[in-house]
């Protein structure tokens, strides 16, 4: 007789549970997946994939602009945002009916509705409960609003989605990738945008040449930048919503955005109950293997704050799924991990920061450029790219690659390849550039 109803139960039917289950199901395991929304996440109905659509989007505007300069001519263009809703919207159906699939394929259970932990080897849906050997919990996070008067005024990256129409203006709050992301999507779709961050400079946490060009990137197309600054208050106006910064200056607009930060997952599930440990953040506490304070309850992705990245829930349930039901002492290593901001323009970049390389190595070098691409020549934009290497001066690693530029995801995974095995600044010296392309900087660097 069988002691549990299933060998693993995922409670979260994001990429990180998805890959959980199917691995695990693929290794012999008896699997369910309970899911009370959308299967996906985050990532496919709310985050990634409906984004770099609406990044594609909004670059059009500047690809029509360029193209005079190569002898074209465009009349009557005219952006249709419905249009694009109800695109995006079938792609993202197409997604959700795929994930189904494969779970289907994978032999993996799918439950539906909103699960509870109940004890350690327990969960309730509903009034029907459900046992197993190990639980994980694979439920992502959300997107906050600030503690303000008038929060609930505003919109998050979740409603930007699925806004009725878009607006002429709109005010952004943060300073991180979501924010610039959405400040490049917005001003490129034509709409009045003003990114007010805080700090005194955006995207904290990445190198700081990164922030720094972006910034100025982002001013030459238009975005409005007011640094060190904040939303207080937002108020309705005649139609319209009045925001109040910190420094008492105010502001009319159709549209306000936070992306001042996310939360785990968490209300609701039971962790008190079955005596799952938590930070002060709400994000669960995991040890190496992804155990929570509970032996049988694991917990991966978004849930667990460490990197909240789509492609690091996915490591991480692979890794689980290996640990649990092949007996490998698998562990994810978290450095070096590529990761892109689709901005306007792009970003890319992969290992150590040149503050965090300072802070390890005694000696380091710095490779630096920046320049018009071949493409600006004769379409006359102003962009420029900016490439950045840092090297270990002792051991002529390197240690981290860094870009602001078109296609800068596409050109930093290659990057993120060589750094992860360990290539030296000579490897790239001696590397025969493709030519002509802007990939090809990142091996011809030498001052």
């Amino acid at each position: 007789m069988e002691l549990y109803d299933y060998d693993l139960i995922v409670i979260g039917g994001g990429s990180g549970g998805v890959r959980a289950s199917r691995m695990s199901s693929a290794y012999g395991a008896k699997v369910a997946l309970i899911e009370a929304a959308a299967l996906g996440g985050t990532c496919v109905n709310a985050g990634c994939i409906p984004k770099k659509l609406f990044s594609y989007a909004a670059g059009f505007s500047a690809d029509f602009a360029e193209s005079a300069g190569y002898g074209w001519t465009l009349k009557d263009t005219h952006f249709d945002w419905s249009r694009l809703l109800a695109n995006k919207d079938r792609e993202i159906s197409r997604l959700n009916g795929v994930y189904a699939r494969l779970l289907e394929g994978a032999g993996v259970s799918l439950i539906t509705g909103r699960a509870r932990l109940t004890d350690a080897h327990s969960v309730t849906v509903g009034n029907r409960t459900f046992t197993a050997a190990h639980i994980l919990i694979a439920t992502g996070s959300r997107a906050v609003k600030p503690d303000i008067p008038g929060a609930e005024l505003g919109i998050t990256s979740d409603q930007a989605f699925h806004l009725d129409r878009l607006p002429s203006r709109v005010v952004l709050q943060g300073g991180g990738y979501i924010a610039v992301e959405f400040a490049s999507i917005f001003c490129g779709m034509g709409v009045d945008t003003t990114l007010v961050h805080r700090g005194g400079q955006v995207l904290r946490g990445f190198d700081e040449d990164l922030g720094k060009v972006l910034a100025e990137e982002l001013t030459q197309q238009g975005v409005r930048l007011r640094l060190n600054e904040s939303v207080t208050r937002v108020d309705r106006a005649e139609g319209a919503l009045q925001v109040t910064l910190r420094s008492g200056q105010a502001t009319t607009t159709d549209c306000v955005m936070f992306a001042t930060g996310r939360h785990p997952n968490v209300e609701g599930l039971g962790l008190e109950a079955a005596g799952v440990a938590t930070a002060r953040n709400g994000a669960i506490q995991v040890d190496e293997q992804y155990r929570s304070s509970v032996p049988s309850i694991y917990a991966i992705g978004d849930v667990i704050g460490r990197v909240q990245l789509t492609p690091v829930a996915i490591a991480e349930a692979m890794v689980l799924a290996r640990t649990l039901f092949k007996s490998e002492s698998a562990r994810l290593d978290y450095e070096n991990i590529p990761t892109a901001v689709f901005s306007h323009p792009h970003i890319g970049t992969v290992g150590l920061t040149e503050a965090q390389a300072r802070e390890r190595y005694s000696e380091i070098d710095i490779y630096r450029t920046r320049f018009r691409p071949l493409k600006a020549t004769l379409s006359g934009a102003p962009e420029k790219v900016f490439m950045k290497l840092v090297v270990d001066r002792k051991t002529d690693r390197v240690l981290g690659a860094h870009m602001v530029g078109d296609q800068a995801g596409e050109i930093i995974q290659g990057m993120a390849v060589a750094i992860k095995c360990g290539a030296t600044k000579s490897r790239f010296d001696e590397t025969i550039g493709i030519h002509p392309t802007t990939a090809e900087e990142f091996v011809t660097l030498r001052a």
